[in-house]
C-alpha cells in the first residue's frame, strides 16, 4: 500500500444542508486523516482554474457557477491509497449510477450539483492541493498507527 494525500471539496450544497460533519465522519471511519481543513468562497478565477479539464464542455459554465455560489470546504486527506479510497467512498459522480453507501448515493439529489470532489489521481491532487492550500497550512500528525508521518 502506498501512503498518500488527497484533495477533497464539500460543495455548496453540502453545507447549504448542514452534511459536512456527518461526510467528514465516514471518511474518517473509513481510516482517512485530515490533514488541512478550511471553509471559503472560491473566486470564479479559481473555479476555472480547479476545473480547467472540462474547460470545453458544455457544463462547464454551471460547474463554475455552482462551486462558486456559496461556501465550499476544501480538505487535505491522508492514508493509505488515499486517493483511491476517497473516490470510492465518494461513489460514482452520475447520481444514478452512485450506489446506496457512498457518498453521493446517499446524499447527492443531481448530478450537476454533486456534493463532493475528490482528486481523481496522485498528480490531480497535488496539483489542486497547491490551488487551495500552502504548504505550511498541511498539519502532518500521527495517531500511533500510522507510520509514514
Amino acid at each position: 500500500m502506498s501512503k498518500q494525500y488527497s484533495f477533497a471539496m464539500l460543495k455548496p450544497g453540502v453545507l447549504q444542508r448542514r452534511l459536512a460533519g456527518e461526510i467528514i465522519t465516514r471518511i474518517e471511519r473509513k481510516g482517512l486523516s485530515l490533514h488541512a481543513f478550511k471553509l471559503l468562497r472560491i473566486s470564479r478565477a479559481q473555479a476555472e482554474e480547479h476545473y480547467r479539464e472540462h474547460h470545453e464542455q458544455p457544463f462547464f459554465k454551471d460547474l463554475v457557477d455552482y462551486i462558486t455560489s456559496g461556501p465550499v470546504l476544501a480538505m487535505i486527506i491522508g492514508g493509505d491509497e488515499a486517493v483511491a479510497v476517497l473516490r470510492t467512498l465518494c461513489g460514482a459522480t452520475r447520481i444514478e449510477q452512485a450506489l446506496p453507501g457512498t457518498i453521493r448515493g446517499d446524499f447527492a439529489d443531481h448530478t450537476r450539483k454533486n456534493i463532493i470532489h475528490a482528486s481523481d489521481s496522485p498528480e490531480s491532487a497535488e496539483r489542486e492541493i497547491r490551488l487551495f492550500f500552502r504548504p505550511e497550512e498541511l498539519v502532518e500528525w500521527n495517531d500511533g498507527n500510522e507510520e509514514w508521518i
